[in-house]
């Protein structure tokens, strides 16, 4: 086995060999290398202070990605390249344009979220020449700004996008290639275990040594993304012993669309899935854009989300909704479940010793199926769900239900399908009297919990009224309401 763990941290070749399991990448480069432009706001990944660019080799090609660094674990960067604001500017002190136009435009008054906000749009320049203002608010998701206000950022990003220079004078850019050769050079020929005074970190080398990791160690923590488990660490305080890491694994990492569905690896991350993912269900796209912002979208994990088993996931009730099945993998072997039966308690899924989330298959809708999904939350972007319907439907020639899948989340102690409303459904017409008998149903089904997000009367009211919306958009009345840049 291998004791280290190795990066490019902007120009330099870095090796760690004394890592604690849930070391955070913003607490080391703020405390062990004093690079205190990537600050900590909100160590939950909400504020995007801590924003930083992350490369990394998928399919022999060198990507760049934003991420928060206050919830990324140095575990998880082995073999990549991490790049902070102070590696933007020239040696001789020349802002980059990214920089400039901050300065041009004023995006900055206290300056506590700007090193963030620029490394979002860095991100977004690296990735995307004449990106439009929605391209450049989807980019700026996961950045809050308590008093300059948006819009002179939004101008800067504009702006620098109209005066692109030349990239040879980009830091990332002209070194391209070099950093490809370094990063080939750190791929891991064998498992890496660190021990440390306060546990152990793994990172496998593959899915099969995954697979003998978890048999020795059935108790382990595995992280993907980390934007969950991350908050276990910086918010509650928990100590995780021993931590497997799998971002790395290109096993886990493949989605590819077949005849009859979408094969999604449980390494696949939000970022990754969404092209696959619209081109096939856009519905269940829309909703992955409003799942945190493009950092968390980037680390995060659909595997992660369902192997956590949160009822407030956003991505089991539209799978569930969708007749997905679940592949689980052990030494032992694989195993595949409908996703609705892995989810068993508050807590507890269908996942026995050793095993893990391996893929996760979602049939194509037929032909003439009727597919959609809500998210509610108190804010419209980077919020946590309040509550989360699915809604899949296919009529007949006489217009009477012959199927349909109803899910929620937010709403019990598990996503839950709402079978009893089904039941008053199938076989019915699809009419506005059929929807307003069926309502009453949901008090079967659900018996929601009152918390800080919402009340359990609001749940279940808002609930059956997106039965209501799902009816009245199926029948093309105007229930969605759109922002004000779809409709212009």
């Amino acid at each position: 086995m291998n004791d280290s763990i190795r990066f490019i941290l902007n120009g330099e070749d870095v090796s760690l060999s004394n890592v604690r399991p849930t070391e955070t990448l913003l607490d080391f480069l703020r405390l062990k290398r004093r690079l205190t432009g990537t600050k900590e706001g909100c160590a939950e990944g909400d504020c995007g202070a801590c924003t930083v660019l992350v490369g990394r080799l998928i399919d022999g090609k060198l990507f760049y990605e934003s991420v928060n660094a206050c919830i990324r674990f140095i575990g998880s960067l082995h073999a990549t390249h991490v790049v902070t604001i102070e590696h933007l500017a020239a040696r001789d002190g020349t802002l980059h344009p990214v920089q400039q136009a901050m300065v041009d435009f004023h995006g900055s008054q206290c300056g506590f979220c700007t090193p963030g906000f620029i490394m979002s749009l860095y991100g977004l320049w690296l990735s995307n020449e004449k990106p439009d203002r929605a391209e450049i608010e989807k980019a700026l998701q996961g950045n809050l700004c308590r008093c300059t206000g948006y819009e002179p950022i939004v101008k800067a990003a504009e702006q620098v996008s109209l005066q692109r220079p030349s990239t040879l004078f980009d830091p990332l850019e002209k070194t391209r290639a070099e950093i490809i050769s370094r990063l080939w050079a750190m791929q891991a020929s064998n498992t890496i275990s660190i021990v440390s005074e306060e546990g152990r970190l793994i990172v496998p080398r593959s899915v099969d040594a995954l697979a003998r990791v978890l048999t020795a160690e059935p108790t382990a923590t595995v992280i993907a993304g980390s934007t969950d488990v991350g908050l276990w660490v910086t918010k509650q305080m928990q100590h995780l012993n021993p931590v497997v890491f799998i971002n790395h694994l290109a096993e886990l990492q493949t989605i590819t669309a077949g005849e009859y569905g979408i094969s999604i690896g449980a390494g696949v991350t939000y970022t990754r899935a969404l092209d696959t993912i619209a081109s096939k269900i856009p519905a269940f796209a829309r909703l992955i854009t409003r799942i945190g912002g493009d950092q968390v979208r980037n680390m995060g994990t659909i595997g992660g989300n369902i192997a956590n088993g949160s009822p407030i996931g956003d991505s089991p009730p539209p799978l569930i909704a969708l007749g997905a099945q679940l592949t689980l993998r052990s030494a032992g072997g694989a195993r595949t479940l409908p996703l609705e039966d892995y989810f068993i308690a508050y807590g507890k899924q269908d996942r026995r010793p050793g095993e893990f989330v391996e893929s996760v298959f979602v049939p194509h809708p037929v032909a003439d199926a009727k597919f959609a999904t809500y998210k509610i939350s108190k804010r419209r972007d980077e919020d946590i769900t309040a509550v989360l319907g699915a809604f899949y439907l296919v009529l007949d020639e006489a217009e009477h239900v012959s199927e349909i899948r109803i899910a929620l989340g937010g709403m019990a102690a598990t996503p839950k399908r709402a079978r009893s409303v089904e039941a008053e459904l199938i076989g019915k017409v699809w009419s506005e009297a059929t929807i307003e008998a069926a309502r009453a149903a949901f008090d079967a089904d659900f018996q929601p919990l009152t918390d800080w997000r919402a009340t359990a009367e609001y749940r279940q009211l808002t609930a059956k009224n997106l039965l209501t919306r799902f009816y009245l958009e199926t029948v093309g009345a105007p229930a969605e309401l759109k922002r004000f840049e779809e409709v212009a």
